[in-house]
């Protein structure tokens, strides 16, 4: 009898075991709903893989004062790909000048024009010099004091082999009523990145929400149209990438009243490649609280 009555409980607690598991794994909202935030993520895919999406990143080259010289050959400053030629040419910084010099039957385009010689605008200006040799792209970026050259490979292995995402399962619980709360003056806040530098941001205010009766609240980046909120959570460095995840939210009302939608919330791009230079969340948007919702770990994190 006693058997028995242990092995039914086995069965048992086998039973409520898996009941959980399977109501854990259910989305929960009105189809509608749901239809939208796979549309939204499916378009996510869709923009990590375009011909400028991260995935395509191959490279990151901090330049040096002076000439730089590139290409594959490894004498070069700058050693690119294997399948670029072994002496494209050369880059030349000087002060705030940055000058392209290109070899003689290399074939380097900008905007489909071929180039010789270049000055190249970095992409702070907002209107950066691309370039292209077969399936590479290049261009300058300014970090800090920092100038370097971020490279593609629109024929980049993962873009090729990128399907998706592993995300927690869609619930609308997770889709909050906030206040925002605005700051006047705006604050500054300080975002460490990836490069171990701190960038200086001015954030608007909070948003403001409350989650089984306890109240959190997170410093927003104003983008523009909307807020970039870039955030931590207990999940990290377990389900989910270890430095946080960002989320883009519509603003306010004239009421200040807000949706946060963390079904939303995604991988920054240093998730899925070395060469990004991400920001990471400010202490004050460490929320101590498990967001069981949006994108998880990818599994072929580097």
């Amino acid at each position: 009898m006693k058997t028995f009555l242990s092995f039914f409980a086995v069965i048992f607690i086998v039973i409520v075991f898996s009941s959980c598991k399977t109501e854990t794994q259910e989305e929960k909202g009105s189809p509608e709903y749901i239809a939208e935030v796979e549309e939204w993520h499916q378009k996510r895919i869709e923009r990590l893989k375009d011909e400028n999406g991260w995935v395509t990143l191959i490279g990151l080259y901090w330049l040096e004062r002076g000439k730089n010289s590139f290409g594959s050959n490894k004498e070069n400053d700058i050693v690119f790909p294997e399948n670029a030629p072994d002496k494209i040419g050369s880059i030349n910084l000087q002060d705030t000048s940055i000058t392209l010099n290109v070899n003689d039957n290399i074939q380097v385009t900008d905007n489909g024009e071929l180039v010789k010689e270049i000055v190249l605008q970095h992409d702070l200006t907002g209107d950066p010099t691309v370039l292209d040799l077969g399936s590479l792209r290049w261009y300058v970026i300014k970090r800090g004091e920092k100038i370097g050259i971020r490279l593609r490979d629109t024929e980049a292995k993962l873009r090729k082999e990128l399907e998706g995402i592993e995300r927690f399962p869609i619930n609308d619980d997770w889709r909050l009523q906030a206040k925002f709360e605005s700051y006047d003056p705006p604050k500054t806040i300080s975002l460490p990145t990836q490069l171990g530098t701190v960038v200086e941001e001015k954030s608007p205010g909070a948003a403001v929400f409350t989650v089984e009766g306890k109240e959190y609240r997170f410093d927003a980046i104003d983008t523009g149209k909307r807020y970039w909120f870039i955030f931590a959570d207990e999940t990290n460095g377990k389900e989910t990438y270890g430095a946080g995840r960002y989320l883009y939210m519509d603003k306010p009302d004239s009421l200040g009243n807000m949706i946060i939608d963390f079904n939303y919330a995604y991988n920054p791009p240093c998730v899925f490649t070395k060469y990004a230079t991400c920001s990471f969340a400010p202490k004050q948007n460490h929320l101590r609280l498990r967001i069981t919702a949006g994108e998880k770990m990818w599994q072929g994190h580097l």
